[in-house]
């Protein structure tokens, strides 16, 4: 049996090193790493293939085929061959990296879309893992897969950072299989290379970690401007002496330059980190009282693996921007909100739960179909303020979920009802109608 990993990112790999470590994936294999670069600009980034903070991650595998040199100067989410090539590409892939494809297990990260899909098809009897990567795992599908691939995944194997509550990408027969947080927090911190960060010493610390969100059309530069002085002004309510800020790598200067007047008015020291470092081990090496972000996947595993209290702003300004619904930032955003609000009432992973499986039924009402009981158990227990956090009432009247606003009479008329519009249904009654009446007339004249 060989087991292939195509794998993307650090966190993904910190995953699946994890998981080895803890004997949740078998004994007794071969492991491949199949590493590939997601990034827009592949050559402007170092990959997990070659990273050397990542050495002794890539040493639990056997051996590494690097995906890029087989696709060349093709992107890897642009390979997305035709379905009369899928057989020639096993046995070529079978072959270059000496496989036997029925003794295949093949554990992927993104299943929705390339190279991830295509490995899929391309091996057409391999069993399917799906490696979580953050909180983007606990998301349902974005797209349907076909099913010849859909009942082969068979297992979902995810960094456990919010405990109690269970992920929704895969299959919904899939098996979880939670990480525990002693392995990841174990396997990422052989990712420190030890180097200085600045900003250590003895000065209370507070850690705040930017975002790039009008990069993604969500805000304006003067909103995301604004949402980082909120960040400042949440992380002066553990009264620290010191302020580091990460921001994100792709952000003007002139957030940063916001953010520190906003620090420096609050009378806290203020330094800035630029380094590779991940936010999870920049927080253990500040010795942290707290950690600070928008919706930063670093929040939840930053409390669960080292016990760092988090807190966040503007996340209900997000919520509200996040367009279209189904957006795959929504899960991780509302997981935030709901961990960082005060008195939050979904302390309860039961509860949290409950929610996860709400917004994942809103978000994707086909793929996710079985959540609606969920959906609608969630939906009738909350108080207005409370559902419009959450759920927008358009969506709440497009699927007709309990909490939606009465439709108008017009709207009602026009709501398709059995794959046509009301009004369209009453038209072809109407001409049914009159076709039998005539029929009858015909048969009682003889004709």
């Amino acid at each position: 049996m060989t087991q292939i990993f195509a794998l993307h990112s650090a966190y993904g790999l910190a995953t699946a090193a994890a998981a080895i470590d803890q004997g949740l994936l078998g004994t007794g294999v071969e492991r491949v790493l199949v590493p590939f670069t997601s990034s827009r600009v592949p050559e402007t980034a170092i990959g997990i293939g070659e990273d050397p903070v990542l050495a002794s991650l890539r040493g639990r595998f056997d051996r590494m085929e690097p995906l890029e040199e087989l696709l060349g100067p093709m992107h890897p989410s642009s390979w997305e061959p035709a379905d009369g090539d899928l057989p020639l590409l096993e046995r070529l892939l079978a072959r270059v990296w000496r496989l036997d494809p029925r003794e295949l297990e093949l554990f992927v990260q993104s299943p929705q879309v390339a190279p991830a899909r295509t490995l899929m098809t391309v091996f057409p009897h391999a069993r399917i893992t799906v490696i979580g990567d953050g909180l983007m795992t606990y998301s349902p599908m974005r797209v349907r897969m076909p099913y010849p691939v859909a009942a082969r995944v068979e297992r979902v194997v995810h960094a456990d950072v919010v405990p109690g509550v269970k992920p929704l990408v895969g299959s919904p027969r899939a098996e979880v299989v939670p990480v525990s947080p002693a392995s990841f927090a174990a396997a990422l911190q052989e990712t420190d290379p030890g180097d200085p960060v600045g900003g250590e010493g003895d000065a209370t610390t507070v850690l705040v970690l930017g975002q790039y969100l009008s990069a993604l059309g969500l805000m304006t530069r003067a909103q995301e401007i604004d949402l980082q002085r909120r960040l400042i002004d949440r992380a002066v309510r553990w009264s620290p002496q010191r302020i580091v800020f990460k921001p994100h790598p792709a952000a003007p200067p002139l957030v940063t330059a916001a953010v520190r007047a906003r620090a420096i008015a609050h009378g806290v020291e203020f330094v800035e980190y630029r380094g590779p470092l991940a936010a999870e081990l920049l927080a253990e090496r500040l010795d942290a009282v707290a950690v600070v972000a928008g919706f930063s996947t670093a929040l939840p595993t930053v409390q669960t693996l080292f016990g760092r209290a988090i807190g966040s702003a503007g996340s209900e300004t997000v919520l509200a921007a996040l367009t279209p619904y189904e957006n795959s930032n929504r899960i991780p955003a509302v997981l935030v909100d709901a961990l960082t609000r005060e008195a939050s009432p979904y302390a309860d992973p039961v509860r949290l739960q409950l929610l996860i499986d709400a917004v994942g039924y809103a978000m994707q009402p086909v793929i996710a179909g079985h959540l609606r009981g969920r959906a609608e158990e969630l939906l009738r227990g909350l108080d207005p303020l409370e559902r419009d956090r959450y759920f927008p009432p358009r969506r709440l009247a497009e699927l007709q979920l309990p909490g939606a606003p009465r439709e108008s009479a017009l709207r009602r008329a026009l709501r398709p009802a059995g794959g046509v519009g009301r009004v369209e249904e009453w038209r072809l009654n109407a001409l049914g109608a009159r076709r039998r009446v005539g029929q009858a007339w015909r048969a009682i004249r003889g004709r």
